[in-house]
């Protein structure tokens, strides 16, 4: 084996020295993402837990995902739905308790599926014990395993204009709470209640890495890491531009790729996982990702991450103002995008595939048609994201095409960062409440966070209580006991699309050629292995489409494609069919070989 390669498998290590490196065992892998207070309740709180996400692993093994990615379990506050960590080495009461996770880490294995835990590690919680001693004085030994600054010269601690810096909060107002017992103020990129650990000290760095060892003796095979491209940060901490129409600078410039981001990963990986018998997976969430950043962040020669989770194509339909003044989707600037991330990883890297999670909207609402081709542009999205090169991701509730709730006013929505933003659109922008909502209701994380709808049951079969968010009113349509085993259902046809990339390598290693980039409703690529080659097409619209009538791009070899053997369709098979006409919200994938 090479010496440069890492000696952990799942950091791009190959089982022989034959075997091309992009063959890890997560590369023709499924992952599923739960949200475990939406999964599913076990004792009729209203709030899903382990024991309900135990009793429920069937669908996952049927549906044939191989890794399951667990939103936090850990001890926390909820002031940001258990990202907001006081206990890393606590299950949190509500989702149950250490006995009940070894249980769920045994019956995921015994199924042949691993498990990863999301490591929160830019920030704890304010009520973390770390926390609350780094707050008790400015002379305690932990008070600089945060970020605590003085007022800026000539500023009043406590007044507006007095912050350390002028940087804006992804929550919505300063980056900066002053604390006055001490007199300092704290940094939190987040909210208030979320405090940014300073990875510049080496204790902080080395209790991070004991507590993920911790994990992986219980049984743990990786983790997701959430905002780890934010843990390095300039130490100088200066102030950000000031956009003309923003109140706060914006400082992902000082913190968003800081000067040590590589040291410390690399750090991580020799200190964590270096040398330790398994299969092992880490992927790294990062906002703001460059395509060439995150070929360094998943080199496997540099031991950094497997893969990266990256943001660029669900920021395409943000407007001038970001993500609360939403537009419509262009599909070519979507296509490039694809293109970008699929020809840039291409010989090194590896990029996470995804729609939906916990912090984006229904997919098949928000780029799709959720209405008369519901079912349709469900199963044509993921076509078009499924035979992509790269890990894809299924979200809880994406495989029964789960959709966008039709939200009320305010005090139906649970999700802080779309209340911080309703309130400072009202109060501090004069925004109209009717309109903000409006916006709020499209984009809000809320979306992805109600309960997955097991039945139509009362509750959609989630709890027998009353649940923690309300339950999406579409259930009794839209469940998966209505989809389990019914051919043409968006259920099955996600069984069928992840049974593919397990067997077809193509799939998996092939290269990847965009067609017809300029058309403004066709995706059409390539995948091609050795003598072996596939056509992906796909329709993201309600008009029918002719592909050879399409543009000036002659697609290659087209009389062969017409008859080619169909791999998957979303529309019933029809003999004598011309492969390359297209229904609305058609997605067909053909195969031949090459001569």
């Amino acid at each position: 084996m090479n010496d440069s390669m890492p000696d952990v498998l799942g950091a791009g290590e190959t089982d022989s020295d034959d075997t091309p490196d992009d063959s890890a065992w997560w590369q023709s892998s499924v992952v599923y993402q739960i949200y475990p207070r939406s999964f599913a309740d076990s004792n009729g709180d209203g709030i899903g837990d382990l024991r309900g996400i135990i009793a429920r692993l069937d669908h996952l093994e049927i549906l044939g995902v191989d890794i399951i990615w667990l939103s936090p379990i850990y001890a926390s506050p909820h002031d940001d739905n258990g990202y907001d960590i006081s206990d890393y080495r606590a299950i949190d009461p509500v989702f149950g308790t250490l006995e009940d996770f070894d249980l769920l880490v045994a019956e995921v294995h015994r199924r042949g599926m691993t498990l990863l835990m999301d490591l929160v590690v830019n920030h704890t919680s304010d009520e973390h014990p770390w926390f609350v001693e780094s707050a008790s004085s400015r002379d305690n030994p932990k008070r600089d395993w945060y970020w605590w600054r003085p007022a800026r010269t000539g500023g009043i601690g406590g007044e507006p204009g007095a912050e350390p810096t002028n940087w804006g909060s992804f929550f919505s107002g300063s980056t900066w709470e002053f604390d006055e017992a001490s007199g300092e103020y704290y940094l939190h990129l987040f909210s208030r209640k979320q405090p940014d650990l300073n990875w510049e000290n080496a204790d902080v760095r080395e209790a991070v890495y004991e507590m993920m060892r911790w994990w992986l003796d219980r049984g743990v095979d990786g983790f997701r890491m959430d905002v780890i491209n934010l843990i390095s940060k300039d130490p100088a901490l200066p102030d950000g531009v000031i956009a003309p129409d923003k109140h706060y600078g914006d400082g992902f410039p000082h913190y968003g790729y800081g000067p040590r981001i590589h040291e410390f990963l690399h750090e991580m990986h020799e200190r964590v996982f270096a040398g330790r018998v398994g299969r092992f997976l880490t992927v790294g969430e990062m906002p703001g990702v460059t395509v060439e950043q995150a070929r360094r962040f998943t080199d496997p020669a540099r031991r950094e991450l497997d893969m990266v989770f990256q943001f660029e194509h669900v920021g395409l339909d943000y407007g001038p103002s970001g993500k609360w003044d939403p537009r419509p989707l262009d599909v070519r600037e979507l296509k490039a995008s694809f293109a970008r991330w699929q020809e840039g990883l291409a010989k090194v890297g590896w990029n996470s595939l995804y729609w939906n999670n916990h912090d984006q909207p229904r997919a098949v609402s928000r780029f799709g048609d959720d209405r008369l081709y519901w079912a349709k542009s469900a199963t044509m999205l993921a076509t078009v994201l499924h035979f992509q090169r790269g890990t894809p991701y299924v979200y809880q509730g994406e495989e029964l095409g789960m959709t966008n709730v039709p939200f009320g006013g305010i005090s139906d929505f649970r999700d802080i960062e779309s209340l911080n933003y309703f309130a400072e659109a009202i109060e501090e922008l004069g925004g109209e409440p009717e309109s903000v909502l409006h916006s709020i209701r499209h984009i809000s994380r809320d979306n992805a966070r109600t309960p997955i709808q097991w039945s139509d049951e009362p509750q959609a079969g989630f709890t027998a209580g009353s649940p923690w968010i309300a339950v999406n009113p579409n259930y009794p349509t839209i469940n998966a006991q209505s989809q389990h085993g019914r051919a043409g259902s968006i259920f099955e046809f996600y069984r069928t699309l992840i049974a593919l990339r397990h067997t077809d390598p193509v799939i998996s290693r092939g290269t990847f050629e965009l067609l017809y980039p300029e058309h403004r409703t066709l995706v059409a690529y390539t995948r091609t292995l050795k003598n072996r080659q596939l056509l992906v097409l796909a329709n993201f619209g309600n008009g029918h489409l002719e592909v050879g009538e399409l543009s000036d791009i002659e697609l290659p070899e087209a009389d062969a494609w017409r008859t080619a053997p169909t791999l998957i369709d979303n529309y019933p098979a029809n003999e004598g069919i011309d492969n390359l006409v297209l229904a609305p919200w058609q997605a067909r994938v053909l195969t031949r070989c090459l001569r």
